[in-house]
């Protein structure tokens, strides 16, 4: 194989490896988190139908701390209830408010989803191409499907 080829082949891999490989990776731990924010979310919704379900008043339960240490605390009146917004700030709502909030936010989130999702596809799609490049370049056989 000429040493043209062989040099076009190692800068397609370096391509793979130091772009499209990191870039897959950064784009799936992306999309985990946004998963985990809508899981929270998700969450934090049924909690508060269980609540309006069963007409809690009050309430007793344990706070993280920090550090996984907790504390009991009683809550006199669970017909409001703060909502991180993210960034550190906690909003005050009755439960309607913030289902409503929370139905907004999971929109959004699924949005997210679809957009990293798109891209996973698309990084994936390249490393498929450039992959099936160095294919031609060695001049081997394409791969056979799979049958099904």
């Amino acid at each position: 194989m000429d040493s043209y080829r062989q040099e076009k082949i190692q800068k397609f891999e370096e391509f793979v490896d130091r772009r499209l490989k990191p870039d897959l990776i950064r784009a799936i731990a992306e999309r985990d988190k946004v998963f985990e924010q809508q899981k929270t979310f998700s969450d934090l919704r049924r909690n508060i139908e269980n609540l309006e379900k069963n007409s809690v008043t009050s309430l007793r339960t344990l706070v993280n701390l920090g550090s996984e240490v907790y504390m009991q605390a009683d809550v006199p009146d669970t017909k409001r209830i703060f909502v991180d917004i993210g960034l550190g700030f906690h909003v005050e709502f009755t439960w309607s408010e913030a289902i409503n909030f929370i139905s907004q936010r999971e929109e959004k989130l699924s949005r997210q989803i679809e957009e990293y999702t798109r891209l996973i596809a698309s990084i994936k799609a390249q490393i498929k191409l450039v992959c099936e490049g160095i294919r031609e370049l060695l001049q081997l056989p394409a791969e056979k499907p799979l049958p099904e």
